[in-house]
């Protein structure tokens, strides 16, 4: 929308930015749209993008969380944002693991051990 957008959009779009969706107009919702109501009206929907890009978003949230990007951060803030990640259930989707190995710039393997002292250091 444009700079006559409603302050609802305003406040909102962090979050649709975060969660991964797009705000629209209310003549464009469609089943599965999430409505935006202010004072009785519908100001516009939310529409959510699945899990297309899922990790993508995730990884990127822990980035500006964290103020770098997974490959540039220390141990310490590595294995806070593996923390991060899964809570956030980053370890479900397909390739999760690997990829935020990646993304690190560390193994498989240190992924498992950062969260394997995690459920050591809980349980």
């Amino acid at each position: 929308m444009s700079g006559d957008e409603h302050p609802l959009w305003q406040t909102l779009r962090p979050v649709a930015d975060a969660v991964g969706g797009d705000l629209l107009p209310p003549e464009e919702q469609t089943p599965g749209d999430i409505p935006l109501e202010f004072d009785g009206e519908t100001v516009g929907v939310l529409r959510l993008w699945g899990l297309d890009g899922a990790l993508g978003r995730l990884i990127e949230t822990v980035e500006r969380e964290l103020g770098g990007s997974l490959a540039e951060l220390s141990r310490t803030d590595k294995q806070v944002a593996v923390r991060l990640l899964n809570e956030r259930s980053a370890f479900l989707l397909r390739k999760g693991v690997e990829d935020v190995a990646t993304a690190m710039g560390v193994s498989r393997i240190t992924i498992y051990n950062y969260l394997n002292a995690m459920e050591q250091a809980a349980g």
